[in-house]
């Protein structure tokens, strides 16, 4: 007989709450090995393949692609590998409660879980002392009358944990079913799982397709770029409506549903430019100098904006009241400088952070940024790489922006904005010179940085960046 079990939607850090299913990599009783990756994982920072921990198959699949769930749902049943019937498959289904991922509101308790409603004469289940437990799901599971060896630990070491009971004894959610899904088909091409899906579906051959990852690999974006436009409809057929935003009818809308990265971002925004006070320090900084060194730089030279990672990082810690976080009625001030640095991908923006900046040299902090922002633009940042930080670091420079203020990117008190270095005149010990000016403006949170605060830490900031042989 086999061993089924629930595949539920993973949570990878403290604010997942909900990830979307991107793609099956396996079909509905195909059997895979250990290692195997099953599905990809779109939060709203990144996109995981989950591997498979062991053998086994998928005897059904429940999870729709494309479709958004929360943290605990359920998305398909697992088997150790043997065949089940649909009478098992349908009794693991109705049997399963969803865990609630949710969060409570700042000060108040999460409510507690309901109690499942037992029956009269509940069978006392002897839980074995061998049996890897924590003490809280124990008592949760001793009081329900729960066999726990049925139960798979999801803690360290597969340690059973209260929300393993809990998942266990909440009430099932009706399952949305759907038919088997026809793997991938297989080819000896270096591309990503999402590359080779869309290939398969419009008939790309990825040997011809040029990729642009890293070590040439090819991407979803290549594979659309390879699919061939489609041939002009006759004068006397009736137009097709427009699909593609490239062929989208001059005067006509494109309506598109926000990623799951979109969302985030919409939200988070919105409630730090409610719910923070925001004020602004601007700044101009002379830039020739620093241009001059980095200049001199032999070899791989580091950014412009590596330079400024590390120019924040000292100033932080000359001005520690501005290296904080702020969390409800509490100020966490770090000791280190974790700076997040905002990197534009595909899919949005993503802050990885350069971790105890102040500790690294300019050259380290290049070769660390240049990791972090591949990472992030292919959807690999672990969740450590981009959760936390102690202060942000936008820059649109790059962009030819001159100047513009940032939203502070909550809990963290502080973002600095930075534009595009242009010739302004600027006084010299009393000459007028023509050089490289930058425009900084700090967003800063005033419940708990004052203006003071913030006029000190550009004061150290301009002084460092205006002599750069300090950095």
């Amino acid at each position: 007989m086999a061993k089924l079990k629930p595949f539920t939607m993973p949570k990878w850090g403290i604010e997942m709450s909900e990830g979307t299913l991107a793609e099956w990599q396996v079909a509905e009783n195909q059997p895979f090995a250990k290692g195997t990756v099953l599905t990809l994982i779109e939060t709203d920072k990144i996109t995981n393949e989950v591997e498979a921990e062991a053998d086994g198959r998928f005897v059904r699949l429940i999870a729709e692609p494309g479709q958004t769930y929360p943290v605990g749902a359920l998305l398909a049943v697992l088997s150790d590998g043997g065949e089940a019937t649909a009478a098992e498959i349908d009794a693991v289904v109705a049997s399963f409660k969803a865990v609630d991922a949710g969060f409570a509101p700042d000060g108040d308790e999460a409510p507690a879980p309901a109690a499942p409603v037992a029956a009269a004469a509940a069978v006392q289940v002897a839980i074995p002392d061998g049996v890897a437990i924590s003490p809280v799901a124990r008592d949760k599971a001793l009081a329900a009358g729960l066999d726990v060896a049925t139960l798979s630990g999801s803690g360290r070491g597969g340690r059973i944990t209260a929300q393993d009971v809990d998942e266990a004894l909440r009430p099932a959610a009706p399952p949305a079913l759907v038919g088997v899904l026809p793997p991938t088909p297989p080819s000896p091409v270096f591309a990503t799982p999402m590359a080779r899906r869309v290939a398969a579906i419009h008939a790309v051959d990825l040997a011809k397709v040029a990729g642009s990852g890293p070590r040439g690999r090819v991407r979803k974006a290549d594979v659309l770029a390879a699919i061939p436009a489609p041939a002009p409809v006759a004068q006397a057929a009736p137009a097709a409506p427009a699909v593609a935003a490239s062929s989208a009818v001059p005067g006509s809308v494109d309506i598109m549903p926000m990623s799951s990265m979109r969302r985030t971002i919409a939200r988070r925004l919105t409630e730090a430019k409610q719910q923070i006070p925001h004020f602004y320090v601007r700044r101009r900084v002379r830039a020739d100098r620093l241009l001059a060194l980095r200049a001199a730089v032999q070899g791989q030279r580091p950014s412009v904006n590596d330079y400024l990672i590390r120019a924040c990082a000292l100033a932080l810690m000359e001005v520690p009241q501005v290296n904080i976080q702020v969390h409800g009625q509490d100020i966490h001030r770090f000791g280190s400088a974790d700076i997040a640095v905002a990197v534009a991908t595909e899919r949005g923006l993503v802050t990885p952070i350069v971790q105890s900046a102040d500790e690294l040299s300019v050259a380290q902090i290049s070769e660390r940024m240049a990791g972090l922002a591949q990472r992030a633009r292919s959807g690999k940042l672990k969740a450590e790489e981009f959760s936390g930080g102690s202060f942000s670091l936008s820059n649109l420079g790059g962009f030819g922006v001159e100047q513009f203020d940032a939203i502070i990117n909550p809990p963290q008190g502080a973002i600095l904005a930075v534009g595009t270095a242009r010739p302004e005149p600027i006084d010299d010990d009393g000459a007028i010179r023509i050089v490289p000016v930058l425009h900084l403006s700090l967003s800063c949170d005033h419940r708990a940085i004052d203006g003071a605060d913030g006029g000190r830490f550009m004061a150290a900031l301009a002084q460092l960046i205006e002599n750069p042989a300090l950095l």
